[in-house]
């Protein structure tokens, strides 16, 4: 997958105070992504914008659109991740 395939799927971080306790909690972060991407899809783009390792992923459609819940593998760190992204 190409790096503009990546960006078109994953559209932005969605960022609440639910969010936030899971990104401290849990070690997950999540994301608004495109409707019809699979979770397959999902995991590598994020691996490819993000340059980190997936270890599980789960979504959910909402008004908003669709979500994407990503858990890190330990090596990772959601925290450092949403820093340097600009959510914290």
């Amino acid at each position: 997958m190409r790096v503009e395939d990546a960006s078109r799927i994953v559209k932005r971080p969605y960022v609440t105070e639910k969010t936030f306790s899971l990104i401290e909690g849990e070690n997950k972060l999540v994301f608004i992504v495109e409707e019809k991407a699979s979770k397959k899809a999902i995991k590598e783009a994020i691996e490819i914008l993000y340059d980190v390792r997936v270890d599980s992923l789960n979504t959910a459609n909402t008004i908003y659109g669709k979500k994407a819940y990503v858990k890190l593998s330990k090596e990772n760190s959601a925290t450092d991740l949403a820093t340097k992204l600009g959510l914290v």
